[in-house]
């Protein structure tokens, strides 16, 4: 009988050492301004089962832009959670009128480098330029990037085609 009296009234004071995940609800709530469940507000109530330490003062922020997180974090102990928020609907823009749209879709630039042709890697600035045979391992347009073989024992490398036959390792300037 004395033990389980005393374990009754151990357990709310062990409770106390957790943060309260309803206070946590009430918060989001306040800072969404929306209720749990509705648009806006929580998706859900945080879940009882966390055993958070207890925070005096929980600081609360959007993850993003959109709005479809709130981030409560607090400082002393360490520790932060994510509650997803049902995202309010976006507008969705109108369409622009047909004398404004783009006359048509730009067509797919043809490949000056095809996929199986050699052709020579370079990289360089002034007083200094290095080249390298390799063989086109995909199609790529003038400024578009491929994987060229330069070494069978290796992996393919990275280039920007610049003509049929010639590509240079991106952030070297021509």
């Amino acid at each position: 009988m004395f033990l389980t009296l005393a374990l009754a009234l151990a357990a709310p004071a062990a409770a106390q050492d957790f943060q309260s995940t309803v206070l946590l609800d009430t918060v989001v709530a306040q800072f969404t301004g929306k209720p749990v469940g509705e648009v806006g507000g929580a998706r859900t109530p945080v879940d009882a089962r966390l055993k958070l330490q207890a925070c005096a003062a929980p600081q609360l922020e959007w993850r993003s832009e959109a709005k479809d997180t709130v981030i409560v974090r607090c400082i002393a102990p360490n520790w932060r959670i994510f509650v997803p928020v049902n995202a309010l609907p976006q507008p969705k823009p109108a369409p622009a009128p047909l004398a404004q749209r783009p006359a048509a879709a730009v067509a797919k630039a043809e490949p000056v480098i095809r996929r199986g042709d050699p052709l020579t890697v370079e990289a360089g600035s002034p007083g200094f330029s290095i080249t390298r045979d390799g063989i086109a391992m995909g199609d790529a347009a003038a400024g578009a990037r491929l994987m060229v073989k330069v070494d069978p024992k290796k992996p393919p490398i990275q280039a920007v085609a610049l003509e049929s036959g010639r590509a240079r390792l991106p952030g070297w300037a021509e």
